[in-house]
């Protein structure tokens, strides 16, 4: 007998926060953590979504989005942020407002060990940035970690960075 899981709905309703955030531009890289919101924003006609090849390119698309006059969210992993640091310079010069969301590596069930290193410095290089970091471990909290960091993002045109630790995301395994 297999086990069958229901699916989360803590994307969907981070889906909900970015739409009453009027977010309309979201950049990724692609990412299993991230892949249900990626489906629901790319559903809408209300957003536009970008894949990108590397994280620091969402920086500069989310710095020309804001001059454009629009809201947008860069979603990545947690091995993703070590890429941005150079541009997170420009966050902090020109004061534009960025919502990161980063799935995280490294942590409660990592089975791949050079995930560990990045996973477990990624919230020290983020605050050391400015950026300021929400952690969040529990499903139900989710949405609203992602409300209260885009409030602060939008209102105080801040940087800003959830981080959802594995295990909401469950650990990944790649036996067969």
């Amino acid at each position: 007998m297999s086990e069958q899981t229901a699916a989360p709905t803590w994307p969907r309703g981070i889906y909900g926060s970015l739409v009453a955030q009027k977010v309309r531009q979201v950049a990724y890289v692609p990412d299993a953590g991230h892949s249900e919101l990626i489906k629901l924003c790319q559903a809408t006609e209300q957003m536009s979504t970008i894949s990108l090849t590397t994280e620091e390119e969402g920086v500069s698309m989310l710095a020309g989005a804001w001059l454009g006059g629009e809201r947008g969210v860069l979603l990545m992993q947690s091995s993703g942020v070590g890429n941005c640091i150079n541009l997170f310079s420009m966050v902090q010069e020109c004061r534009f407002p960025l919502l990161m969301l980063v799935t995280m590596r490294g942590q409660w069930g990592e089975f791949n060990p050079w995930q560990v290193w990045m996973g477990s410095s990624t919230r020290t290089i983020l605050e050391q940035c400015g950026v300021v970091c929400y952690d969040v471990d529990e499903p139900e909290r989710v949405v609203e970690t992602v409300a209260a960091a885009s409030d602060l993002v939008f209102n105080a045109y801040r940087c800003a960075a959830v981080l959802i630790g594995q295990r909401v995301l469950g650990s990944k395994n790649f036996l067969k």
